[in-house]
């Protein structure tokens, strides 16, 4: 009778959706990014994602890490490739930096937070835990839209339990001597930047491998 109980509550908790893994399912991080992660511009091993790589490795952290990253990218690519992703590298752990391009688009934010959501919430069915990275967009896109727009991470995040960093480019794009630290499009952080960028995730980061 006992072990029936027992079985039937693992049931009901499976079926309620408590798929978020205690600990990691595995030793490899999933990066899924946009040209912020791609290493856009930069020569291959210089961006925030290889930087990460070299401090786990330094650090004696036994995590492999697959940079899935396409420059370009919105959330709607993201949702579309993710699954394949899961499937064939089964992470422990799933960093998203989506969105920004929806913004430059002008796709809908609530298509936007639905795809973070969807994507959040696939990761964590896959047993990974989720590390979402947020973006800010610059002033003259209008004070309302950029607040609801940063609202979405924070949305996403508190609603499926991630973790989350507000703004990746904090310390590189909101400095009064910005311009230093991107590349000539103005758009994209250079090298000098990256280490900024890896030091704003690390520490959100070190939360989901310790």
């Amino acid at each position: 009778m006992f072990r029936r109980y027992f079985i039937a509550i693992g049931l009901l908790a499976a079926a309620a959706g408590f798929c978020q893994a205690a600990e990691p399912t595995s030793r490899t991080v999933l990066v899924l990014g946009d040209s912020l992660s791609a290493e856009y511009g930069l020569k291959r091993g210089s961006g925030w994602v290889a930087l990460m790589e070299q401090r786990l490795a330094r650090e004696k952290k036994p995590l492999s890490v697959i940079n899935a990253s396409i420059s370009g990218d919105t959330t709607f690519g993201g949702r579309s490739r993710l699954p394949a992703l899961l499937a064939q590298h089964r992470p422990g752990i799933v960093v998203i930096e989506l969105g920004g391009n929806d913004a430059l688009r002008g796709l809908a934010l609530s298509n936007t937070e639905d795809n973070l959501a969807w994507m959040t919430q696939a990761a964590q069915k896959a047993g990974a835990r989720v590390l979402l990275l947020g973006m800010q967009m610059p002033p003259n896109y209008g004070q309302d839209y950029a607040n609801r727009f940063s609202a979405l991470y924070r949305n996403v995040a508190r609603t499926h339990k991630a973790l989350l960093v507000p703004f990746l480019l904090k310390g590189v794009g909101d400095v009064p001597d910005a311009a230093r630290l991107f590349q000539a499009d103005r758009i994209h952080p250079n090298e000098q930047a990256q280490p900024i960028l890896l030091d704003n995730v690390w520490p959100e980061l070190k939360k989901l491998i310790s």
